[in-house]
């Protein structure tokens, strides 16, 4: 017995490879992109914690309000307050006005003794600190204009207003750029856009937006090149900082307790939750993961329908096998393990590609973003959680409903198994009753419509599923409008809103495909009787395709109120846009899109329609 069964569970294998490559692709393409997104901002997050190590960027910068900078008792109060162990710089910061649209800032450090917010080198060579006229440029971008190395500067013309003539005609203020760097804190590729280095105010940096007025260029120089400037700038990294996690709520509250103890009427105080670059990069990472959670429900709802679908007309078709196994003295649980095993498979091997399809699409996603930031180094941390949750999901669904379905099969007596399902029973279809259409109508759209009307379960799957994924192209598109044509969001948005409207199309191609494959395989005596009838090729795929496009269709028309709803949460969680504001011709690029893989999908299933076997799709259990 145990014979006969391994054969039957190879033959199905064998017999139904399509219906496992489709339950593997639809997988494949939903978890892949349901992970990728979700395993992009936890990449992101350890990316920019790591990065936050190992430049050792400063939790705290306190600046003074007084042009006298601060006292040496300012100083030890300081130490005092963020710890021994915490690291502590020293600077006076300039801000210069050198035009209309021009200013340089220019932070006079302790080369020597530098360890907090320590730039990466990006031309050049980084100095040890002993030469005094050797000065670092920040790096060039939207904003930041940047100096060449080897480019001699006399920052005398800096200086004047704020050191006496006489003194700086007593000093050698002519320097060469060494090196051009990357301050940690000036990451985005739109400079420091919030008010992130003025002594007045903390903005909220998340809303602030770039202005190539703020900042144009920045320089950092030795301290002893003109060491009698007082410090007016103290930069932190706290000793407690291992204690939390970067922009968590345990660091949010640290941070903000410890600016308000410092913070006077002379004393201003900054955090990374006034960093344009910090603060922007997590908001995005956090948006990203946002979009995950909302369309990962759209996405694993379709293929749960469509995996439904497949496993339900597998059972359909092994009626007989079913009969056979009950005859033979098989359990009910014994004869459906194995269309569970079927099902784990199919979803087991599309969820094992889904993983690395998600790595990649995450490491895609971290690529895009350099449009709108210079990343840090990525982390080798990967967050799997995301991708369990989505694989976890798909499987139980595509279990349970193989379970139902297959319990209700193998409860019926053999007997009734070994007879061919009746065919649904014809009836008159709504528009039978509107005679003045009906009448107008040719003989072979009357009977397709009524094949539409009839098969209500397959019409409503795919309607349903046709829907969806016009929505989840639509909430792509959308985005895409918002970024291009609103000059909303940014490059790295963009990035995203493409990703989904590609994989959103290759969602609808498995969709229409598995589908109509169905469909054909349901109906392969019907369409061979077509064929004995004289029917030519293009006369019989007409008659499927017709109701292919019509569902299509009328899945279009109730995707366009869920593409509305899809993209209000997205706008919503995104933060930017509104339904409103999408551009009219979006409107049609979607359907367009989801009718254009359809069309594709038809052509590629044309031969399998008039190839179908005459011979053995007439033969019937009588």
């Amino acid at each position: 017995m145990i014979k006969t069964y391994l054969k039957t569970l190879w033959r199905m294998f064998e017999k139904h490879v399509t219906r496992l490559l489709s339950i593997l692709f639809m997988v494949l393409v939903s978890v892949g992109f349901c992970s990728g997104i979700g395993i992009a901002p936890t990449k992101i997050d350890n990316s920019l914690d790591d990065y936050y190590v190992k430049n050792n960027v400063g939790d705290f910068i306190v600046r003074s309000k007084s042009v006298n900078g601060f006292t040496s008792a300012d100083i030890e109060n300081f130490k005092l307050h963020f710890g021994e162990k915490s690291d502590c710089d020293f600077g006076f910061q300039l801000d210069v006005q050198t035009g209309e649209k021009r200013s340089v800032r220019l932070y006079f450090l302790d080369f020597e003794n530098w360890t907090v917010n320590v730039p990466d080198v990006v031309e050049g060579e980084k100095q040890d600190g002993a030469a005094a006229n050797k000065i670092y440029a920040e790096r060039s971008d939207n904003v930041i204009k940047s100096f060449a190395v080897g480019e001699k500067l006399d920052l005398a013309q800096y200086l004047k207003g704020i050191l006496p003539e006489q003194v700086l005609n007593a000093l050698d203020l002519k320097t060469e750029v060494c090196a051009v760097v990357q301050g940690p804190l000036t990451f985005a590729v739109d400079g420091e856009p919030s008010d992130y280095a003025e002594i007045d105010g903390t903005p909220d940096s998340t809303t602030a937006t770039a202005d190539a007025d703020v900042l144009e260029q920045i320089l950092y120089v030795p301290k002893k090149l003109v060491p009698f400037l007082p410090y007016n700038a103290l930069y932190v990294a706290h000793s407690d900082r291992a204690s939390f996690s970067l922009f968590s709520g345990g660091y949010k509250n640290f941070v903000t307790q410890k600016s308000k103890d410092v913070a006077s009427d002379e004393v201003a105080v900054l955090t990374l939750y006034d960093n344009y670059s910090f603060v922007s990069l997590d908001s995005y990472s956090a948006k990203v993961e946002a979009i995950g959670f909302v369309l990962m429900v759209a996405f694993l709802l379709v293929t749960a329908l469509v995996v439904l679908s497949t496993m339900t007309r597998l059972l359909d078709e092994e009626r007989a096998q079913i009969a056979c196994l009950k005859t033979l003295g098989y359990s009910s649980t014994g004869i459906i393990s194995k269309y569970l095993l079927f099902a784990l498979i199919a979803t087991g091997i599309g969820g094992a590609g889904a993983y690395f399809v998600g790595i990649g699409l995450a490491y895609l996603l971290y690529f895009v973003f350099n449009y709108s930031f210079d990343m840090p180094p990525m982390s080798a941390t990967v967050s799997i959680w995301f991708y369990m949750v989505a694989l976890l999901l798909i499987v139980l669904a595509t279990l349970a409903a193989t379970a139902l379905a297959g319990y209700k099969m193998a409860g019926e007596r053999p007997a009734n198994l070994l007879r061919p399902k009746p065919p649904k029973a014809g009836k008159k279809v709504i528009l039978e009753r509107i005679p003045f259409i009906w009448n107008k109508l040719s003989f072979k759209y009357k009977s397709t419509l009524r094949n539409v009307l009839r098969y209500k379960s397959r019409f409503f799957m795919t309607v349903i599923a046709v829907a969806f994924s016009t929505a989840l192209v639509m909430a792509g598109l959308g985005l895409v409008d918002m970024c291009l044509f609103q000059d909303f969001g940014s490059g790295a948005i963009l990035g995203i809103s493409a990703l989904i409207v590609i994989f959103a199309g290759l969602l609808t191609a498995v969709v229409i495909y598995t589908l109509t494959n169905i469909n054909i395989s349901e109906r392969n005596r019907e369409i061979a009787t077509l064929m004995v009838l004289g029917y030519h090729d293009k006369e019989v795929t007409g008659y499927i395709y017709r109701e292919i496009y019509i569902n299509s269709f009328i899945g279009i028309l109730f995707g366009y109120p869920l593409s509305a709803f899809f993209m209000w949460l997205v706008f919503r969680t995104m933060g930017l846009g509104s339904v409103g504001e999408v551009s009219w011709f979006m409107w049609l690029i979607a359907p367009a899109i989801v009718l254009l893989f359809t069309g594709t999908v038809t052509l590629i299933l044309r031969r399998k329609i008039v190839k179908i076997n005459m011979n053995e799709s007439l033969k019937a259990i009588e």
